[in-house]
């Protein structure tokens, strides 16, 4: 039996399809660039592989050829031809990103701008799955000690290490934690839709990359199954995703391997999201000085065109305007709470039309208590948050979210729905104890949610006790380092999960 002992330095991998700052998407991206960084803080030797898409520029990041022409067996005579590269950080730049591999191809990769949405998704995910394989099995330099595979793209790693490796002297000895950040995608198809014979079991043999049938695959279903640990972003979701409300159609699966399922909470970049040292900030402040934020509200008021008041209570919605994150409430709610309360909305996000639609409508009906930016923007975040008395996110699911987090480390008071890692991370306020970081109810319904934001303003009228509440938000630890000591004890677990499993046949 193998056994790491935390103090043990370990050889992580993670396989993704994007990773700040090379080429990123969403949350993802992020999550690559901080938890391996916080893992080898902690002693470990952490590194990244995704594919070299082409905006990922060899000179810009000084890249170099490490492994060339890397075989990788296609299901037809001919193996797909792969090359790997390599960014290897300078010593003594704290603020580079780990050392990353890059998976390099012309035809899947290299002439592709985008990171998702093309026809050959499942050959293009399929081949990262393999070809990392392919590329330990080759490099012999550094292999490592676990691989960490995130969401759907790469989930067919652990399906290949139980199949095609499973008597190979080096892969079939690997474990694998299988990273799940949205278990709503699940590969090409819409899962929701698919017909019986189209179903699939996750256990039939892994198709060759051009046969049709690899696009029926369920790629997270065979992540689910064949990993010897499955994580997930917050032991809320964790809990949920064992439920028919949010198992997405797999949950009957992952309450067979729930003994196997854990949740560990996102950390936060907190050098990115410092108020106390943030250069888009004209007022910078902490949690020492919160009596200057009041300066960053009547900034936001005035960069918006709302009237400066202080005593307006001011909500802030950072976000992607879609279902997902809760918006038919406010839709149902809102008029309400423009129409009777002395209350602004600042909405920053952009997404579908429905919800876009509704907000410049309200802007027009409430010109002073409205005001919307519907396109990205990299800066409006962080001066929203230090300027907002309050953040809402009414989401039906959140597998972890970010908001409330950079929120509270701005001491915008998060209102949230209870679930996943918005439970974990917002304990609603007790006016009697004094405790909580913020508000929260659980029902996703416009009354729940009408209550609640009733609830924060009329908090907001005690500033004595705002002020100790907007404290406690601020001072909420959410680093990566807690979350990284959580994944040691993943790691270890996968280990000794992986070196106690019964021979393959």
């Amino acid at each position: 039996m193998i056994f790491f002992s935390r103090k043990q330095s370990l050889k992580i991998l993670f396989v993704a399809s994007e990773a700040t700052p090379f080429a990123k998407a969403g949350g993802l991206g992020e999550v690559m660039y901080s938890l391996p960084r916080a893992l080898n803080k902690l002693g470990h030797d952490a590194r990244v592989m995704i594919p070299r898409y082409l905006n990922i520029d060899t000179d810009k990041f000084h890249l170099k050829l490490i492994e060339e022409g890397v075989n990788v067996p296609s299901g037809r005579e001919e193996p797909v031809i792969c090359n790997v590269k390599m960014f290897a950080p300078d010593k003594g730049d704290v603020d580079a990103p780990p050392i990353t591999y890059f998976l390099e191809n012309e035809e899947y990769y290299e002439q592709r701008a985008n990171i998702y949405g093309y026809a050959d998704d499942p050959v293009r995910w399929a081949l990262l799955s393999r070809g990392v394989l392919e590329f330990i099995v080759s490099h012999k330099e550094w292999r490592p000690d676990v691989i960490v595979a995130s969401d759907w793209q790469s989930g067919l790693i652990p399906n290949y290490i139980h199949t095609e490796y499973k008597d190979h002297r080096v892969i079939s000895k690997i474990p694998v934690l299988f990273c799940i950040h949205n278990l709503y995608f699940q590969g090409m198809f819409d899962h929701h839709f698919v017909t019986e014979m189209d179903y699939d079991d996750g256990q039939s043999e892994i198709p060759g990359f051009y046969d049709p049938r690899l696009l029926k695959l369920n790629f997270m279903k065979r992540g689910i199954r064949y990993a010897d640990v499955i994580n997930t972003v917050s032991p809320t979701y964790a809990k949920e995703i064992t439920t028919p409300e949010y198992g997405e159609l797999l949950d009957t699966l992952l309450r067979e391997r729930r003994g196997r399922l854990y949740g560990v909470l996102n950390g936060l970049d907190y050098k990115e999201w410092n108020p106390e040292k943030d250069p888009n900030l004209e007022t910078p402040f902490s949690a020492k000085n919160i009596s200057d934020r009041a300066l960053s509200k009547k900034t936001l008021q005035n960069k918006f065109n709302l009237p400066e008041r202080d005593d307006a209570f001011v909500i802030g919605i950072v976000s992607r305007l879609t279902e997902q994150k809760g918006f038919d409430l406010l839709m149902d709610a809102g008029d309400a709470l423009l129409r009777n309360f002395d209350i602004q909305f600042v909405v920053l996000g952009n997404g579908d039309g429905k919800y876009m639609g509704f907000f410049q409508e309200m802007e027009k009906r409430y010109p002073e208590k409205m005001a919307i930016h519907l396109s990205f923007d990299s800066i409006l975040p962080h001066v929203i948050y230090a300027g907002a008395d309050s953040v809402l996110i009414p989401s039906k699911f959140e597998p972890s979210g970010l908001t409330q987090m950079e929120a509270m480390r701005y001491g915008a008071v998060p209102i949230v729905r209870q679930t996943g890692g918005l439970a974990d991370s917002v304990i609603d306020y007790d006016p009697e104890t004094q405790t909580g970081n913020g508000f929260a109810f659980e029902k996703f319904d416009q009354y729940a949610l009408y209550g609640t934001i009733i609830r924060a303003m009329e908090t907001f009228k005690y500033k004595n006790y705002w002020a100790d509440l907007v404290k406690r938000a601020m001072l909420a630890d959410f680093s990566w380092d807690m979350s990284a000591r959580e994944y040691e004890k993943l790691f270890t677990k996968a280990v000794e999960l992986h070196a106690n499993q019964p021979e393959q046949g």
